[in-house]
């Protein structure tokens, strides 16, 4: 049903403004106003308020979704910016403004009586009061219109799925999913006909298809034999060099088939396709999509032309919806790029690109319809064609001719902003991966090797992990080649393949095939593959080391030395803890239990990911001062801070302390203060250093001192206190070693 809302037709410089009237009007008007097409209603002038004046009246208005300003004569123009705002049923609340495109743009190339110009659409969504003003800087065209439409809803819509193929993994975005079916009131007489078709040929077609190949013309009016066919045919179009991608019928998007019974034109060939934007949203649900386009038929029909103008739309979600009819494998004549409508095809995606980005859904759409309505007739999507305007336009004469981009913008052929300048900057990349090859394509990494200098090594078995910023709905398939040959071949969604060489070096690349049967190759990365483990060249040794000596934690030294041919990528420790160390590293300082026998495991793995392993085993021993042989003065001294709670200190010169063992390793223990002196150590009756014990800092159970051997044996130490003048004390708390 219809709200209408009239517009003064003459105003002078200063704002126009439009005011709602909640009537459709009555006799035929009335009559017209039902169903989805737009209510022709006369212009009520109103008043402008100068400059500045923005006064509406805000009655409520028939529901409405959609709506575009209309006058009568087609080759004119509004000057000034057209702007509207409608009042949603869901919100009550006005929305912002939204300024209306200069003019739709399209049209008939040969015009009928009493086609209209017009602003192009916006949605809004279930509205029932809405406003409109226009700046005006000068005379204004007669009988301007605002129309507004409700596109109605359809049960068919249940059938149809937003992105009906998914690009590279990704989903559309959250408020794109649909949330609600939509109702028709009057369903299409095609309900049998599935939501989402892989061809749809005329409805007139009795016969069956032949496949036929036309050769492209290079005109935009075919002259001759080119000329445009009136009548439907009963010849499918040619087969397409590439796959048709999924496009929803008419039928499944609610087409009322009775609003119009003119029969579709035909061309000849497909020459160039123009990418269109409309409908000015973003925010819309993809959900939505279907009214949308109802409701751009609708207004194409009020303005009088045969059907929706374009021949195909695509919604942000990237779902292709089939326009104008006549079959989408036809050279259906639309009304989407005037003067050139004649052996092209328009694309209009939904939505505003003037400065936000299309979703790479919808890109992707449009160069997936490109390329297979191209690929009909062997056209490529690179390529460039000289088109001759079949009509005046205002931007080329009759008869002019361009040269055009296969797949080009709307701009390229009429004075508008169409497709929207972010969008207008895509084209090159969309006739890309129309055309193909694959484009970007990269190898990213490989797991399962490891990346020396410019080299993978690896033992064997590997992952080969890639990336192409040509979407995957393009690529038929990927193959890793291992030194120029196919090993595994992938599915153009795949990302990755698992790779197992042969011993040796080789060069990895991954090869994509295009839909249009072009390959690309990836820059080649070098891959070792190789068997051979590291070696512990010094088998792991433990010793011990100064520092704190507990019970519970005597400190050692785990030394090693390990090395591999093809370069040693890290050395971990297993047992009874776990760390890594890097390959350079050869000890570390850890700690064992006194009186518990240690195994200290490690691993060693090269960068190909050959592992070798070693270990060495130790029994850490303490051994108080009170089991020590004694010679001279020695006075006892308890503290928990000592090992066992007592310790033996002495300032006497050449007072002694010695203990005998079986090991590799020793430490003296000792207590550390600014009163304590100097001891001399011998080892096996030799005298083998001075050691001073005076520290600023009191250090309690601190071995102090370390001797080491390569293999266990019978050893003596003995300390003979030096009574260092000043500070002469000694104090001791055993040894510890390594049994």
């Amino acid at each position: 049903m219809w709200g209408a809302v009239a517009v003064a037709a003459a105003v002078s410089a200063g704002v126009l403004v439009a005011q709602t009237r909640d009537d459709a009007g009555s006799g035929a008007d009335a009559k017209a106003a039902q169903g989805p097409v737009v209510t022709h209603v006369r212009s009520t002038p109103v008043r402008a308020d100068g400059a500045d004046g923005v006064s509406l009246s805000r009655p409520d208005v028939e529901p409405f979704s959609m709506l575009r300003l209309s006058w009568d004569d087609p080759s004119a123009h509004v000057q000034g910016a057209v702007q509207a705002r409608a009042r949603t049923t869901a919100s009550h609340k006005w929305s912002s403004w939204v300024t209306l495109e200069a003019d739709g743009g399209g049209g008939e190339d040969e015009a009928p009586k009493g086609m209209r110009g017009a602003t192009g659409a916006a949605w809004f969504g279930p509205s029932d009061g809405v406003e409109i003003k226009v700046a005006a800087g000068g005379t204004l065209p007669g009988g301007l219109r605002l129309d507004v439409v409700d596109p109605g809803t359809s049960s068919t819509r249940s059938g149809i799925e937003p992105a009906a193929f998914v690009m590279d993994g990704e989903s559309p975005e959250p408020s794109d999913t649909p949330t609600e079916a939509v109702d028709s009131p009057t369903p299409p007489a095609e309900t049998s006909e599935p939501a989402v078709t892989p061809s749809a040929t005329p409805s007139e077609t009795s016969a069956t298809p032949t496949p036929t190949e036309t050769a492209p013309s290079t005109s935009g009016t075919p002259t001759g034999s080119t000329t445009p066919s009136a009548s439907p045919s009963t010849t499918a179009g040619p087969a397409s060099t590439v796959p048709q991608p999924p496009v929803v019928s008419r039928a499944a998007w609610g087409a009322d088939e009775s609003l119009n019974n003119e029969a579709p034109e035909y061309g000849t060939t497909i020459n160039a396709v123009f990418v269109h934007h409309t409908a000015q949203t973003n925010t819309y649900s993809c959900s939505d999509s279907p009214a949308i386009v109802r409701g751009l038929r609708a207004l194409h029909l009020n303005q009088g032309w045969k059907d929706i103008g374009y021949n195909f739309v695509v919604d942000k979600c990237g779902t292709i919806f089939e326009g104008r009819k006549g079959g989408i494998d036809r050279p259906v004549i639309g009304a989407q790029a005037e003067g050139f409508n004649t052996n092209t095809t328009g694309i209009a995606v939904i939505g505003t690109y003037t400065s936000e980005d299309a979703p790479l859904a919808a890109k992707t759409s449009i160069a997936r319809l490109a390329a297979w309505k191209l690929g009909q007739y062997k056209v490529d999507p690179l390529g460039k064609v000289t088109l001759t305007a079949g009509k005046a336009n205002g931007k080329f004469a009759l008869g002019q001719s361009a040269v055009f981009n296969r797949i080009s913008g709307h701009r390229d052929a009429y004075a508008t902003e169409c497709p929207g300048t972010a969008l207008y900057n895509q084209l090159p990349t969309l006739r890309g991966w129309a055309a193909g090859p694959v484009a970007g394509l990269a190898i990213k990494s490989v797991t399962g090797a490891t990346l020396s200098g410019s080299t993978y090594l690896t033992k064997g078995a590997l992952t080969v992990n890639w990336a192409a910023t040509t979407p995957a709905s393009f690529v038929t398939k990927y193959e890793v080649l291992v030194d120029g040959k196919s090993t595994v071949t992938k599915t153009g969604t795949a990302t990755s393949a698992a790779v197992t060489l042969a011993a040796g070096s080789h060069t990895v690349q991954v090869r994509a095939t295009h839909q249009s049967g072009k390959t690309s190759t990836s820059p080649s990365v070098a891959v070792t593959a190789e068997t051979t483990p590291p070696v512990f060249s010094t088998k792991p040794t433990l010793s011990l080391r100064t520092g704190t000596v507990d019970t519970t934690a005597v400190p050692v030294t785990l030394a090693w030395k390990a090395t591999d041919t093809a370069g040693l990528k890290e050395v971990r420790l297993t047992a009874p803890t776990a760390k890594t160390y890097g390959p350079t590293t050869t000890s570390t300082q850890l700690t064992a239990k006194s009186g518990v026998a240690t195994t200290f495991g490690l691993t060693a793995q090269d960068l190909a990911g050959n592992t070798a392993a070693a270990a060495a085993s130790a029994t850490p021993v303490i051994v108080q001062e009170t089991s020590a042989t004694k010679t001279g003065t020695w006075t006892k001294k308890t503290s928990t801070s000592y090992l066992g709670g007592a310790s033996l200190s002495s300032v006497a010169k050449n007072a002694s302390m010695s203990w005998t063992f079986t090991g590799r390793s020793v430490a003296w223990i000792v207590s550390r203060a600014s009163t304590s002196g100097q001891a001399v150590i011998y080892v096996d009756g030799t005298k083998t250093a001075t050691v001073d014990l005076k520290s600023a800092t009191t250090a309690y159970r601190n071995a102090i001192w370390t001797k080491n051997w390569a293999s266990a044996g019978k050893h003596t130490i003995k300390i003979v206190v030096s009574a260092t003048s000043g500070s002469p004390t000694v104090t001791t708390d055993g040894i510890a070693y390594l049994r």
